[in-house]
């Protein structure tokens, strides 16, 4: 259900672009979930994301209440390794209690209708192989393997 542009409400948890005033909050979820601490990390993401430096960056939170049990970041890169305009997902986090509930996929779906409504196709990601959870969410959206393979080497 639409509340107003880049806001959904439905059973209490209102999904809207996150705001400098969620950083803590955003910070405090993601160690929870990940046993690091990485404040300046996420503070320079939610930072970049703000209106109107770049319409191109979303970050939006899953919030009931004072609570915010999840989260989405992304971007449109355009033309890197020749690929026109593409959504690109960078992080996705839902607290530990209320997954398997769907907040995830609302959270995708959003950063998705922004993707669509700036123009842009197709969404990409990267997971780390071993990480089947996220790996499994991803493709429970409709997420298959795209165009490009992945390569490094270490530096040292």
């Amino acid at each position: 259900m639409q509340t107003a542009p880049g806001v959904s409400a439905l059973d209490g948890i209102r999904i809207r672009p996150a705001t400098a005033a969620d950083t803590g909050r955003i910070v405090a979820l993601d160690q929870a979930v990940t046993g690091l601490p990485k404040p300046d990390y996420w503070q320079d993401m939610v930072a970049r994301c703000q209106p109107p430096q770049d319409r191109r960056r979303f970050f939006l939170v899953a919030e009931d209440g004072d609570a915010i049990d999840g989260f989405i970041a992304g971007e449109i890169r355009s033309w890197e390794f020749g690929s026109p305009p593409v959504g690109w997902i960078f992080a996705v986090q839902v607290r530990p209690a209320r997954r398997v509930r769907g907040l995830g996929t609302r959270l995708f779906e959003a950063v998705c209708d922004c993707f669509r409504d700036a123009g842009v196709h197709h969404v990409r990601t990267m997971v780390a192989r071993d990480n089947t959870m996220i790996h499994a969410f991803f493709r429970s959206q409709g997420m298959t393997a795209g165009p490009f393979l992945e390569l490094e080497m270490r530096l040292d």
